[in-house]
Formats: C-alpha cells, structure tokens, sequence
C-alpha cells in the first residue's frame, strides 16, 4: 500500500467512514493568561458541586499596519466546577491578580421571547495558576499571602498523591 493511503487509512480508523475522506477530530483547547477583572462570584448548583465565575482580561500588543506600537483587551468570563478548585479561587482571586486559564470553550445557545437566539461562549476552567505576589508591609489583611498560596499548592499536591480529582 502506498505512504499517501496508509496515511490517509490510518486517519480515519474508527471514524466510521468508508468513502476515503480524511477527517480530522475536534479538538477544544485554550490557554489564556491575564488578570482577575473583579472579584469571582460563587454559586451553589444544588448538586452538591460549587461554581465559580471569574472575568479576566487579556492585554495583547502588537504593531499595527502603520509598524506603531497598539494594544488590545478581550475580556472573558471563566467558570470553574468543583469544590477544591473554587476554594483556590476563593483563597487567590481578587481583583488584579496575574492568572492563567487553561480550558476549553463551551457556548450556550437560547432563544429569548422574541424568538432571537442568542449566544454566549465562555472558558471552562480546568487548570488555574496565579501568580505569585510578595507581601508588602502596608499590604491589607485581605489580600493573599505567599503562604497561603504555598498551603493550598501543598493541600492540592496531597490530593493529587491520593489520587483525587483536584480539578
């Protein structure tokens, strides 16, 4: 059999196809790293698992058509599923804090009153990182400590050990 159609054979073993056609698999993957616009909000779902909404915004510079300097901001709203991972949000994310988002796109789609579908697509979470921030003498009370951060990195590692959904 030639490369080209051992290739193209290969590609599409389990997708059912017969006709030959080369598909490619959906993949839903986003990176994002920015700052905590304002403080996350928390909900109880009633199923026993929490959420949590977060807005951030994501600064992008790049020079324009003229080769000056300019700027962007895209805000996006993050949601985080869990217990554990809404406790590290609790605990690390207020307003201004460098984080980054690792997750995938999900976009909800209805139809008000009217009759007009609307639509609105949002990151879920599924890794958090916050960047570290040192302590300042006339840092307020409310703000994150490096220890805190380090107690919940460790209580996260521990779970990971015992085998334990973290995220």
């Amino acid at each position: 059999m030639p490369a080209l159609l051992w290739r193209r054979h290969i590609s599409n073993m389990g997708s059912g196809r017969t006709d030959g056609e080369t598909i490619m698999n959906g993949m839903n993957q986003v990176i994002l790293e920015g700052n905590v616009v304002r403080a996350p909000e928390f909900k109880d779902t009633g199923i026993g698992s929490k959420l949590c909404i977060m807005p951030i915004a994501v600064n992008r510079d790049y020079k324009d058509h003229n080769g000056n300097d300019a700027s962007e901001v895209g805000y996006y709203d993050v949601e985080a599923w869990g217990d554990k991972l809404a406790s590290v949000i609790e605990k690390c994310g207020f307003k201004g804090r460098g984080v980054r988002v690792v997750g995938r796109l999900k976009q909800n789609r209805w139809q008000n009153d009217e009759g007009k579908w609307n639509s609105r697509i949002y990151v879920v979470a599924e890794h958090i990182d916050f960047k570290w921030m040192k302590k300042k003498d006339d840092e307020s009370s409310d703000s994150t400590s490096e220890s805190d951060l380090k107690s919940a990195a460790k209580g996260m590692r521990r779970a990971a050990e015992k085998e334990e959904t973290v995220f």
